[in-house]
């Protein structure tokens, strides 16, 4: 399967996944969401609580490079302001991005751990959101998935953990990925307040994305190698880890 990397994510299938090396450290405190803690969840299963996706098919004419710009509208506009607005009744979230010759094609995924009623109301809140139907009415979403929020079928922290990991890395990377998610978010939020003027049509606001989207990359480029891959070795005192299960590598 041929996938089509962002140039902002070279080393990792799941996009963002490393974007934040320093975030690991703090996850303890979450202070970005105002949590301690005792306030995160226990790394048992709780039993009103499970994990819904909100995925977003993204259109995308596969002889061209992906529109990873939309990600960022979508992340920004539509679901920045439901997350602010329910974070208290979200203990872990994480955003999740591909796009891959395949039937699902280009998908920007919000992923959150909450009580089937959070997850309703969230999946009305997204649906009210005016850009959302926009973007669905002009063709740049052409579908969207949400779970059934009449059953719990991913009770467990590591419902959406790789399968192929350890039990203990299962458990821990939902904190981990929420605080690379965290950061990614922000970048895009501080580069969008630069002092650029208001985008207010869907052109102009793609238009200003795009721009939005080279600055993150850029940020990645040219800065990822230190402030995140670097210090995220530095937590685990700079153990090589192995790339493709073959090549140990110390960042």
């Amino acid at each position: 399967m041929k996938y089509f990397p962002n140039p902002a994510q070279w080393v990792t299938r799941s996009a963002c996944c490393l974007i934040a090396a320093w975030i690991f450290m703090s996850m303890s405190g979450c202070a970005s969401l105002g949590q301690t803690k005792s306030d995160l969840p226990k790394r048992q299963a709780i039993t009103e609580l499970g994990w819904w996706y909100a995925a977003f098919q993204i259109a995308w004419s596969q002889n061209e490079e992906p529109a990873w710009y939309n990600d960022l509208i979508i992340a920004d506009r539509i679901i920045a302001p439901v997350l602010d607005r329910y974070k208290q009744d979200i203990p872990l979230w994480r955003f999740h991005r591909r796009a891959a010759l395949d039937q699902a094609g280009h998908r920007f995924s919000f992923i959150f751990y909450s009580t089937p009623e959070t997850a309703r109301k969230i999946y009305e809140a997204i649906e009210s959101t005016a850009l959302l139907q926009e973007m669905k009415s002009t063709g740049v979403i052409i579908n969207i998935t949400y779970d059934d929020t009449g059953r719990i079928t991913r009770p467990d922290i590591d419902g959406t953990s790789d399968g192929q990991w350890s039990q203990p890395v299962r458990r821990s990377w939902p904190y981990f990925i929420m605080g690379v998610s965290r950061m990614w978010l922000d970048l895009i939020d501080q580069f969008a307040e630069d002092g650029r003027q208001k985008p207010s049509s869907l052109a102009e606001i793609q238009a200003s994305y795009r721009e939005i989207d080279r600055n993150v990359r850029e940020a990645w480029e040219k800065e990822g190698g230190h402030a995140f891959l670097h210090h995220l070795s530095a937590v685990f005192g700079y153990n090589p880890v192995l790339i493709n299960q073959k090549y140990p590598v110390r960042f």
